[in-house]
Order: structure tokens, then sequence, then C-alpha cells
């Protein structure tokens, strides 16, 4: 990283994967670098932005600017929250104990700017209860110290009683939600490392799955298989599996159930998850036993798609074009974009799972955005089979880099993978 302007990422190597544990004889995630980097970023965005600070409640956002996570059940409780300050480093507000566990292993954050915070857990503690006053009241007492209490406050996302209370203490709410989102959109080589190892760790499940896609086996029991492979290669947070089978192939339901995959069952899969908090989504299709013609013409068809808009993909492009080379919702028997939203699109990848930039039909012709080098978004196509219930599902993780588009993603898909041929 250049010493002159830290929010600027070196040119990144996507396709290193070094392991995943620190060492002394290789240059791997350099995680001091990354905390820079992200901060930087962030302050950055602040500055550029009409706001004397940014409040933060979104806990991707607030892992970006601070360094701290605390996910799990806490994770969406709305009780964690940064002020991201022109001018001062950030305080935190965290759950508890962890505010004593930051203080002693989080050295980057100023002891002093450690605080004990609680809102209610999103209601079940009334706001009559006073414990918005008071947050609000300590919030505007450290603004008017900095001499910020009269310029715009950023939130990203906010409780309707917070809201309120801030603007009965006379601060001006503004969104700030998109200028975080814009921090985040170009990835360092630390951001894209992670990334790859996350995927990396795809890569090896996708393998144990193959093995085990059988008849007989449930999808739910996929899922199960799915969750503790990662939890063993170390993932910090396995979001969602997505496991569809037989006739659920069509239309697409978008999770799991008990149903038992049959021979000749076309099977897809979507991996979400994370390691040291980057994200995957990372679909792969099967057919069990033996692959029908129609089975193999729907895959045919979704790589296609896929290769064309990867093909595309290079700095300087428009969302606009990469949109016009996905099939319109119309072709794929929906009756408009919006209905078909998710099949054919690509969304941005980082500590969140839907960053920017998205791109479909739906949105990418109203307002069209440039690649560039360090975004990086994941891939996705879908193609429903004329037998009316089988249907092909790809997905490929991307880096834009000057040179072109890198895959992230490496199980073989160039093909229908036949799992367990008869």
């Amino acid at each position: 990283m250049s010493a002159e302007d830290p929010t600027r990422p070196t040119a990144p190597p996507p396709l290193l994967t070094p392991g995943q544990m620190a060492v002394d004889y290789e240059q791997r995630v350099d995680f001091d670098r990354l905390r820079q980097y992200r901060l930087a970023r962030a302050t950055a965005a602040l500055e550029a932005s009409e706001c004397g600070a940014f409040l933060l409640f979104d806990f991707y956002n607030i892992r970006y600017s601070t360094q701290s996570w605390v996910g799990g059940a806490l994770g969406d409780k709305m009780i964690r929250y940064a002020l991201l300050t022109r001018g001062a480093e950030p305080h935190l507000w965290d759950f508890g104990s962890a505010v004593r566990h930051h203080k002693l292993y989080s050295p980057w954050l100023k002891t002093d700017h450690n605080h004990a915070g609680f809102l209610g857990f999103r209601g079940a503690v009334s706001p009559t209860a006073g414990l918005m006053v008071d947050a609000v009241t300590e919030i505007r007492g450290l603004l008017t110290d900095l001499g910020l209490e009269k310029q715009p406050v950023g939130i990203d996302i906010v409780e309707p009683p917070f809201l309120f209370e801030m603007e009965r203490q006379g601060l001006r709410v503004v969104d700030a939600q998109q200028h975080m989102l814009d921090a985040r959109e170009i990835k360092s080589v630390d951001e894209i490392m992670l990334l790859n190892q996350a995927a990396a760790m795809v890569d090896g499940v996708y393998t144990d799955i193959v093995e085990a896609l059988k008849p007989g086996v449930r999808e739910n029991e996929i899922v199960a298989l799915a969750a503790k492979k990662l939890y063993e290669y170390g993932s910090d947070q396995v979001e969602a599996v997505n496991a569809i089978s037989g006739e659920r192939c069509n239309p697409h339901p978008h999770n799991f159930t008990d149903r038992i995959i049959r021979p000749g069952d076309q099977a897809f899969f979507d991996i979400i998850h994370s390691f040291n908090g980057y994200r995957t989504c990372y679909y792969r299709t099967f057919s069990v036993g033996r692959a029908t013609g129609p089975q193999k013409a729907a895959y045919s068809r979704a790589r296609e798609w896929m290769d064309t808009a990867i093909a595309a993909v290079k700095p300087g492009v428009g969302s606009d074009e990469i949109a016009s080379l996905f099939p319109t919702a119309e072709s794929l028997g929906f009756d408009d974009e919006l209905s078909a939203f998710g099949l054919q699109f690509c969304h941005g990848l980082g500590l969140g799972l839907h960053e920017r930039p998205i791109i479909s039909r739906l949105n990418s012709y109203r307002e069209p955005v440039e690649l560039k080098a360090g975004m990086v978004f994941a891939v996705e196509t879908y193609c429903p089979a004329t037998d009316g219930y089988s249907a092909a599902r790809i997905e490929e993780e991307v880096v834009v880099t000057d040179e072109g588009p890198v895959i992230l993603t490496k199980y073989p898909a160039e093909d229908l993978v036949v799992a367990n041929p008869f």
C-alpha cells in the first residue's frame, strides 16, 4: 500500500491463495494493512460528504470502520453502533463485556473510545425506558465537543425511535449508506486474498457434495455436510446453503427442504459463508447419476450467458453493457424484470453479500455505473429446462483487473457434472 494514499489498493494478485495462518516465511494477509485501508476509505468517504459524522448501525460498516466484530445472535439486534467523525478516531458502542475485550485485544481502538451500549434489542425494551435518549445525548455531546453538532449526521440503517430522538435533540440526519457502499466498492489486495480463501474453502466443499450426491440423500443432509465442512475449514459464519433438487429447480425457491434426491434429478446449490468476514456466493449445478437432454441443454445455455458476460468484464465498461448480455425476463417466462430479478445478475461481494456493483436489467439501464479495477462481484445465471421442472444455475466470482477478469471460484463448471454416474 502506498504510504502517501492508504485509500488506494495495491496491485492485487488475485490468484494468490496462501495458507490461512500467519507465518514468518511468506507474505500473506496483512491485517494491519487491511485495517488501515478500510478506515482510510471510510474516512475519505466521510470527508467527501456533507456530513460532520457517520453514525453506523450496519454491522458490516461497523466492522469496516472500527475493525471490530460481534456477530451471531447479536449481529442484527441494532445494539452495536459506531461514530466516525471528522478529525477524530472512531468511537464504538458494544454489548456488555465485549467492550472490555476490545480494550484488551483491539489496540487500534482508543481505550476511551470503547463504550458500553444497549438500545433495547429492537424494541424488546421500550423506547420509553430512556436508553435511546441517553445514547443520543452522549453522541450529541461528543459531536459538540468536536464542533460538529450543527453539521448533518449520516446514518446507514436505524430504528425509527432512535431517528426520532436524534431529530428531537436537534441533529439533522441524512443518508450515509451510499457513502459507505462507495467506500467498500474497491477491494484491497488483502480483501481479495480473503475472498479467494473463502472461495477455496467452497471448492473443497463441492468435492464432498459430489461424493455424497446419490439417490436417497436429502437436501438438508447436503446443507449439514456443507456447514460442517466449512466450520472445520475455519469459516466464521455459514450464512446460508441453498439446496434445490428435482421439480424444486423450476421455479427457483431460494431455500432448502428435506426432499429426498432421486435418480436423474438435477440439483443446484448456493454456498454463502464468510472467512474473516469476506463472503462467498457460489452456485454449482449437478445431475444425479445421469443427465437428460433437456438438462444438458439448459446447462449449456446458462454457461453461454455466463461466459459472454464474464468476457465483457473490464475497467471502463458500463454495467448496462453487461446487463444487456443477459436474457430478458420474458424469454425466461416472467412478466417483467422485477419478477425475474436475481436469476440473471451480478452483485458485489465483500463484508456484505450484496455490495456494489449490482448489475441487472432491472436497475442498470436506469443508472449505469462504470466497472473499476478492484471491484469483486458474483455473476449469476439461471436457465429452466424444457422438461418443465429441471434448471441450471451457475455462479462465478470475478475480480476486475486491468488485465481482464479473474475468476476466484474454481470448482469445475465448464460442463454439466454428473455426480456418481450409474
